[in-house]
């Protein structure tokens, strides 16, 4: 039974590599002899950036590029062997990512059977697959968190916060991830053999988080929770992993600093802060930016943006930390809903995280797993709709653009509530029992 899982687990990543592959060619294809160009224009700005930096010159002498030099150096051999040799890595860390959800799923126990099916989710998924063939750097981010997570499960600090600060410099979204990582890694994140015990997967798992939440000790106040919370948060962990990843961030930000000034810094960081797109997008802040572009906007009004999505992160966060792998998963929808500008790539963040809770949901997809999907897809249709009436034949639809990103927001707003209501709330590490001794002893 065994060889037989196992031989299908292989047949699955081939199947999807040999799905990949043929994308790519035929996106080739496409490319050539359509009038429809099947890559993503994205790609064509890392293309040209890469040619800047071959031919000597700096990555940002290529308007719009935005993103951090190591992309350009990265798809070097576009320019060196082939167009598409960077759809290729591209799709290669789509593979990854497939490797990794089965790798962090077996070391918390998760069924074979099952983890199959949470790989299929995310290597089958056409958002995914679609992605990385037309070039678009995501599945590399995507990989990076994932072995992030691999890192601290096996008690990889160091690993950890390395990859982190690299990845956090490399594309700046996974930063609202520091504060949940900084809070596992707090003094119950090893056990007595100084490794990390995840608590493993099993179908009565709700309750065995519930007999263990019994033994944690309640505060009497709110400044003695606050002070318990804060004091839990200084281990020589947390205390590494944040040295370090901010040595690698601020390292790599430093180089390119000295390599490119402030071009490197203003496109590659600052945007990002104070990002304000025009044109049409899924973020319900389109329309206002759209009419004011022009008067144009004070630096408190851009991060003012930020405040909903600051709420929303620290709620959850707060509450659903313990749980890692469902908490990174609530932020990043949370994060991209909120988001000033929202594009399709975007989704890619959290349908990554996807699998990773599938096997402690008790949501059937027959039927509310059906209907979330269909709410979820029919109101992105729904949208679709009106844009391609704005764009393609010219109709002033802004308002009907905008309130259909309202329902949107409304749309992945539910889906959450969902998620959350069938979710088996699971801390990701197990309580020590030295550290359960050391409650009980206060107790007493």
């Amino acid at each position: 039974m065994a060889a037989t899982t196992t031989t299908l687990r292989w047949r699955v990543m081939a199947a999807s590599a040999a799905l990949r592959v043929a994308l790519v060619a035929y996106g080739e294809w496409q490319d050539a002899h359509l009038e429809v160009r099947y890559t993503d224009v994205d790609y064509l700005v890392f293309s040209d950036a890469a040619a800047s930096v071959a031919a000597g010159g700096s990555p940002f002498a290529r308007a719009t590029y935005r993103y951090s030099p190591l992309l350009a150096f990265l798809l070097l051999p576009n320019s060196l062997l082939h167009p598409a040799w960077g759809k290729l890595i591209f799709s290669a860390a789509d593979l990854l990512v497939g490797l990794f959800i089965d790798t962090i799923l077996r070391l918390r126990g998760v069924p074979e059977k099952t983890r199959i099916w949470s790989v299929v989710a995310w290597l089958f998924n056409p958002f995914t697959f679609t992605i990385g063939t037309r070039g678009n750097c995501e599945p590399i981010v995507c990989a990076a968190v994932l072995w992030v997570l691999i890192c601290l499960m096996k008690g990889q600090v160091l690993q950890a916060a390395f990859w982190y600060g690299l990845i956090v410099h490399f594309r700046i979204y996974p930063i609202i991830y520091a504060v949940p990582f900084v809070i596992v890694l707090g003094k119950n994140y090893a056990g007595p053999a100084g490794r990390p015990i995840l608590t493993q997967w099993s179908s009565k798992q709700q309750l065995q988080s519930d007999k263990t939440s019994e033994n944690v000790e309640e505060p009497t106040s709110l400044l003695a929770s606050l002070w318990i919370f804060l004091s839990s948060l200084i281990t020589r962990n947390t205390i590494l992993f944040g040295l370090f990843s901010g040595s690698m961030f601020f390292g790599w930000t430093g180089v390119f600093f000295y390599l490119y000034g402030w071009d490197f810094l203003n496109e590659a960081l600052l945007y990002h802060l104070t990002r304000t797109d025009p044109r049409h997008n899924f973020s319900i802040y389109f329309y206002h930016i759209y009419l004011h572009h022009q008067q144009g906007f004070s630096s408190i009004q851009k991060l003012a943006s930020f405040l909903p999505q600051l709420m929303v992160q620290l709620a959850l966060i707060l509450r659903f930390s313990r749980d890692l792998p469902f908490c990174l998963f609530l932020q990043t929808v949370a994060f991209v809903a909120f988001n000033k500008v929202m594009t399709a790539q975007y989704f890619v963040w959290f349908f990554c995280l996807l699998p990773l809770i599938l096997p402690w949901t008790r949501m059937k997809l027959r039927w509310k797993g059906l209907a979330c999907m269909l709410v979820w897809m029919g109101s992105q249709l729904h949208w679709l709709m009106w844009a391609y009436l704005l764009e393609f034949k010219g109709r002033n639809v802004f308002v009907q653009l905008w309130v259909a990103g309202l329902v949107f927001l409304a749309a992945n707003t539910f889906v959450m509530i969902m998620v959350i209501r069938h979710h088996k709330y699971t801390q990701l590490f197990s309580v020590s029992t030295k550290s359960r001794s050391k409650v009980a002893a206060k107790k007493e």
